[in-house]
């Protein structure tokens, strides 16, 4: 009896267990890869189509024992895990991707996918003969011009996605719009694929149109289960953190029973896993799970495995004549040349500047997915006749990639100041923008007047927000741990409990009501750090996500006989950190407790007074930016009210200019001249608008000196919901006089601490608001 090793043929389980040792190999290497090119600025994608490369037959397996431990029985067995790996990533991709964002979108970038694909099809159909003759290739010229066309105009969207992600720019507007476009791309390059598959399987019309039909009908009929699955089993598990591990098995058996059906059919499930993931129910508890348990799975072992295992297929040692050569050359030059004068030329026609449709067309010139599978199908139908071409076509996909990935992480870090943080305060803002801000909360207690804020400052219907809930543990220990909600510790059972509690479980389901209400999906995560560094967690995510506004809870709570509470000081110095060190505007909101309910717009259709307090200067510019969203809410009333120094023999002088839902707003001419002009030319704005048409009440209350501020704001106590106003500098002023005397929480500038403190009888929550200037982030004193 022949005697074999582990690693043998005479065991039934040997060449599984064979390529898993294999792949553990690939993913040290890989995270070996990873360390040692971080610091040199290059994306994790690289490193780990890089490890593949090295352990491929291009370098270490030239090796005759390493060749035969990654060549041996278990080799029949990549392309199937190759397969799970992409329905899984595509599934992963759907559910991280900014679907609306898509859609709204989508012509743009339609354009520039349609562009770089129509020139790229152009040249592969321009070299088909000359490849074709110099192959040696045999068959159908038409099937190569297909692949070559695939190869040349795919852009591979998870290289795209994760090397955004991991460069940082994933949330800036190209980076959106590339991993739009590639999506696009990668569903003509699938388009392509089934044309080939097609084209060798015996089908007539009748049947293929009947295929097809089956194809969008299993599609939709998997997207409609799976929202009543997770509707039900987000009921079944109202009280509970997650899912169990048993019906995430579920969720995930439907998505691959359905992929591989879609494949038995002769069809790819790329696109059909995307959709699925795309329209997976966000809200609840079943889609928040899912995020965490493949999101970790995902990043830091299938994708490391799917991009090395593509490395590891190229084989450069075929590259040994100068035809040989000049064919990947070709292929190469070709590829970024259509791709730079499709993308160019939409852009051009799109407007967008230069400098951004370079980086776009160096984006879309990443390759390594649909064109792989496309060499690979096309050797397996027989497609591809001849050898030499698939290996010359796989070398020059891989070495393509590693040429361009380290080529885009030189040119984001050339272009920061195009990708970088780059602020524009609400008082320069259109309300009509999409609108991204980030609300902190530390307990659940604030969270339903928070989450009714940011219902009412997406204002009109029609606006495009992304809102981040950001929940803020303290951890007393000198370690720190950064954690998303779906990005979980190693030791999830033992340590979920230490961090948040069952205030996630609150929190969880006040943000599902929020989401099943209003159809708006909070992103929600989670900062686990010493409050002396907490500050540092909530601005760098602040400049990742590219918010325009950091909403603080005070560190006051109300009690039971409508007193404010002092809570832990930290809460307090955090904000007092982030004021100073946020690149965006800053607001921290004292919530009165008893407008938690009406503040959380939903289709009780009450109408919510709210007062923007007007007193001049870029803090209050900035809250009257803000305003303006909120004004335009259909079930807010928004006033805003003017202060103005009295002078001699001055009064009040109000006209009656409309009426909305019998509340009538007032508005008042000031008899004399506005001391700045930047405030004037903004009210004068403001005033052309949106006061004019009704939509906003207008009023100026003349007062002489602090007192009869204070006074005003006595008397217009108990008729507002909310009073935002702006933070205001340190400066005198006459209407403020003498209101800082005693001042306990000077972060909240000299008005806001008067609403805020506890003599001041107060029903409504108030909104402090504070413009983000470049030289806060110095150590000045707030």
């Amino acid at each position: 009896m022949e005697e074999d090793d582990c690693f043998g043929k005479g065991e039934v389980f040997n060449p599984v267990l064979a390529m898993g040792t294999q792949v553990s190999c690939l993913l040290v290497i890989s995270h070996f890869f990873q360390l040692l090119l971080k610091p040199f600025g290059q994306p994790a994608p690289v490193a780990q189509i890089l490890a593949g490369f090295v352990l491929g037959p291009s370098c270490l397996s030239q090796i005759t024992n390493v060749k035969s431990f990654f060549f041996s029985s278990s080799a029949d067995y990549y392309e199937t895990m190759a397969l799970y790996a992409r329905i899984i990533i595509m599934f992963l991709i759907g559910l991280e991707t900014d679907f609306p964002y898509l859609l709204r979108k989508l012509r743009i970038a339609g354009t520039i996918a349609c562009g770089s694909c129509f020139i790229c099809t152009v040249f592969a159909a321009a070299v088909t003969s000359f490849i074709f003759t110099e192959t040696g290739a045999h068959g159908s010229h038409f099937i190569m011009a297909l692949t070559l066309s695939i190869i040349l105009s795919n852009t591979a969207s998870p290289f795209v996605t994760r090397l955004a992600h991991d460069l940082k720019f994933a949330n800036t507007d190209i980076g959106r719009l590339a991993i739009s476009s590639s999506l696009i791309s990668d569903a003509y390059a699938v388009l392509l694929l089934i044309i080939i598959t097609r084209n060798k399987q015996e089908y007539g019309f009748k049947n293929s149109i009947f295929l097809g039909i089956l194809y969008f009908v299993v599609i939709i009929v998997v997207i409609v289960v799976n929202r009543h699955v997770a509707n039900w089993l987000n009921r079944r598990n109202r009280s509970q953190k997650y899912l169990k591990n048993t019906e995430i098995f579920i969720l995930l058996a439907i998505l691959f029973v359905a992929a591989t059906t879609l494949e038995t059919l002769g069809f790819s499930s790329i696109i059909a896993c995307f959709l699925i993931g795309a329209l997976f129910p966000r809200g609840g508890k079943t889609g928040r799970t899912l995020l965490i348990k493949l999101s970790y799975s995902v990043h830091n072992f299938v994708l490391p495995i799917y991009f090395g295992y593509s490395g590891f297929k190229s084989d450069l040692t075929h590259i040994n004549s100068l035809t040989n050569f000049s064919i990947v050359a070709i292929i190469i030059l070709l590829s970024i040349g259509g791709k730079v004068t499709g993308t160019l030329a939409a852009c051009f026609h799109l407007k967008i500047p230069l400098n951004e449709g370079v980086l776009l067309a160096f984006l879309m010139n990443l390759k390594g997915h649909v064109d792989l599978l496309a060499l690979t199908i096309g050797v397996e139908n027989k497609a591809v006749s001849s050898q030499v071409f698939y290996n010359l076509m796989m070398a020059a996909v891989v070495i393509n990639s590693l040429i361009w990935g380290p080529v885009i992480a030189y040119m984001v870090r050339r272009e920061s100041d195009i990708l970088g943080y780059k602020h524009v305060a609400f008082e320069f803002q259109s309300p009509e923008s999409e609108l991204k801000l980030l609300a902190c909360v530390h307990g659940p207690r604030p969270v339903a007047t928070m989450i009714g804020l940011i219902a009412t400052c997406k204002g009109s219907d029609n606006v495009a927000i992304t809102p981040y809930l950001m929940h803020l543990i303290e951890l007393p220990e000198k370690t720190k741990t950064t954690l998303l909600y779906h990005q979980k510790e190693e030791d999830e059972l033992s340590d979920d409990d230490n961090y948040g509690g069952n205030d996630v479980v609150e929190i969880n389901e006040a943000v599902d009501i929020f989401a099943a209400e209003t159809g708006v999906v909070i992103h929600q995560l989670k900062i686990v750090s010493p409050f002396a560094s907490m500050y540092d967690d909530v601005c760098e995510f602040a400049e990742d996500a590219r918010a325009s506004i950091i909403i603080l809870p005070f560190h006051k709570h109300q009690r039971i006989d409508g007193k404010l509470e002092s809570g832990k000081e930290g809460i307090r110095a955090t904000n007092q950190k982030v004021l100073r060190h946020a690149k965006c505007s800053v607001a921290i909101l004292v919530d009165r407790g008893l407008t938690a309910g009406t503040l959380h717009v939903s289709g009780s259709g009450m109408l919510q007074h709210v007062a923007m307090l007007f007193f001049g200067g870029p803090d209050d510019r900035e809250a009257l930016g803000l305003s303006k969203r909120l004004g335009m809410h259909h079930h807010v009333n928004l006033t805003v009210i003017r202060f103005l120094e009295k002078s001699e023999g001055g009064e009040n002088i109000g006209v009656n200019i409309t009426q909305k839902d019998e509340d009538v707003f007032m508005m008042a001419i000031s008899n004399h001249e506005l001391q700045n002009d930047a405030d004037n030319m903004v009210l004068t704005d403001f005033f052309n608008r949106y006061v004019t048409s009704g939509e906003v009440g207008y009023v100026e209350k003349h007062v002489a000196h602090g007192g009869e501020t204070a006074s005003a704001l006595r008397d217009m106590a108990d008729m507002y919901s909310m009073f935002i106003v702006g933070k205001g500098n340190k400066g005198h002023s006459t209407l403020t006089t003498g209101m800082s005397d005693w001042e306990e929480c000077p972060e909240l500038g000299k008005v806001g601490d008067f609403l805020a403190s506890s003599d001041f009888e107060l029903s409504g929550s108030v909104l402090v608001i504070q413009q983000h200037r470049p030289s806060n982030n110095g150590d000045d004193d707030l």
